[in-house]
């Protein structure tokens, strides 16, 4: 793959269909992949089985290539870099940065889940993994759209887990990896993973792994507040009606809406879309409203 300035991905999970929160992290990133000339990348984030929808993955892959939204690589799927991710957990664990941990959830209840000593009260069989924060961890980074953000990581989030007692892989470790192998120099998703940033940035340096850009677009919630992944509201996406759906995401998205009007397919939105997306439009805030059924946003924090 010839080398880019620019290299965005989209990273869902496979824990349902996508909706119309997950549309406006996918196209928002596509946008502005695509704006910068640069490439837009798909990873499927499975590496969670017990959360998984079966055809869920193959379901969100289907409704991109629906949408118009294809990536400039093969789909990279999580559950074959297993290798990848024991390679780094053996890097930190041998570096002495991360440590093995037999804290239970209500070991650790007194500290609000926080982990800053273990204070397991029994062994493990199969104990958790975590990077061992130390006092110096306070984290800042400038978002491309949120702005400045500072974060304690050691007070505020403590000792945190690359490998679950499960065996299953964090997130954290994973999506860290992942980026750096597929030279992810852009990381645009949503605002509910904001404060999982500095985490990643501490994670980056102890591997010895460069730390991209990232760009956090607001969290659409539905009219009660919550999350749509979590919500009554999150009708899946529908293959027969992308045209509407594009639009309403690129309103959501703070882009004018008259400038989709000449589109009659979908082809010609997304040519449109290109040709006029504005990222200084995009809505520097955490939280979006969607209307009733997921359409165009009535409100916003």
């Amino acid at each position: 793959m010839p080398a880019s300035p620019y290299r965005g991905r989209f990273a869902p999970s496979p824990t349902g269909l996508l909706h119309a929160g997950s549309l406006l992290a996918a196209f928002g990133s596509w946008l502005l992949a695509r704006h910068a000339q640069g490439q837009w990348l798909v990873r499927v984030e499975d590496l969670d089985p017990p959360r998984e929808v079966a055809g869920a993955a193959r379901a969100q892959l289907e409704m991109l290539g629906n949408l118009g939204l294809h990536g400039d690589a093969p789909v990279l799927w999580q559950h074959n870099r297993h290798d990848a991710y024991e390679a780094a957990l053996k890097q930190l664990l041998d570096a002495g940065l991360a440590f093995e941990c037999h804290c239970s959830r209500s070991d650790l209840a007194a500290t609000g889940g926080i982990h800053q000593r273990c204070v397991a009260r029994v062994r493990r069989a199969d104990p958790a993994v975590r990077l061992r924060v130390g006092g110096d961890s306070i984290v800042t980074f400038q978002d491309g759209l949120q702005g400045a953000q500072r974060q304690d990581v050691q007070a505020e989030v403590g000792d945190f887990v690359l490998r679950r007692a499960d065996g299953c892989w964090a997130y954290q470790l994973a999506v860290v990896v992942d980026d750096a192998y597929q030279g992810i120099t852009d990381v645009v998703r949503g605002a509910d993973l904001l404060d999982s940033t500095p985490r990643q940035i501490l994670l980056q340096r102890a591997l010895g792994l460069p730390t991209p850009r990232y760009l956090h677009l607001p969290l659409l919630l539905d009219a009660q507040g919550h999350k749509l992944s979590k919500s009554d509201a999150a009708t899946p996406l529908d293959a027969d009606h992308a045209l509407p759906q594009l639009r309403a995401t690129w309103a959501l998205l703070g882009q004018a809406p008259a400038a989709l009007d000449a589109a009659d397919s979908l082809s010609r939105t997304l040519q449109l879309a290109l040709q006029h997306f504005d990222p200084a439009a995009l809505p520097a805030q955490r939280q979006i409203y969607a209307a009733p059924h997921n359409r165009v946003a009535t409100g916003a924090d």
